[in-house]
């Protein structure tokens, strides 16, 4: 079987490559380098409420959260409450059946709750120590042929 011979921009551009690869890598302006550890710095010491939202502790996310569902719930409400004219039965014909549904929703999520406590206690910790193991065996099982794979395919190249 005959290969094809190559063009020459496939040569030129392995000649470009290998040119580029043999080149220093560049250093950045020292005042560059000052600068960026500087803010770096700067920002490690801000305090939290100053950080972004993600770096915020998860009990002051929480309650910025549940603040806002608050404030949207006290909109809605004061909004059909001004709708329905200061009336107060058809306000409680607005909030009566979402309020139910919630209700059915908490008892749902407590029975659930409750299966599962049930279910917890009922299994022996030899399975649960087995199932660990299990799920940790594959795990490394799966980091490695990840990286046989990834070594197979990428750093021979």
């Amino acid at each position: 079987m005959n290969l094809p011979p190559e063009n020459h921009s496939e040569k030129l551009e392995r000649a470009i490559h290998q040119a580029l690869r043999a080149l220093p890598p560049r250093r950045a302006p020292r005042s560059l380098e000052t600068r960026v550890f500087a803010e770096l710095e700067h920002r490690a010491a801000l305090s939290w409420w100053r950080q972004s939202f993600a770096h915020w502790p998860l009990p002051a996310r929480a309650m910025v959260l549940l603040a806002a569902v608050a404030l949207v719930k006290l909109t809605l409400t004061v909004a059909v409450w001004v709708m329905a004219g200061f009336d107060s039965a058809a306000f409680v014909a607005a909030f009566s059946t979402p309020v139910s549904w919630a209700q059915g929703g908490i008892s749902m999520v407590r029975g659930i709750a409750d299966f599962s406590a049930i279910l917890c206690r009922n299994i022996p910790p030899l399975w649960l120590y087995g199932t660990v193991a299990f799920v940790a065996a594959m795990y490394a099982a799966l980091f490695g042929l990840g990286a046989a794979a990834y070594r197979t395919l990428y750093v021979s190249r």
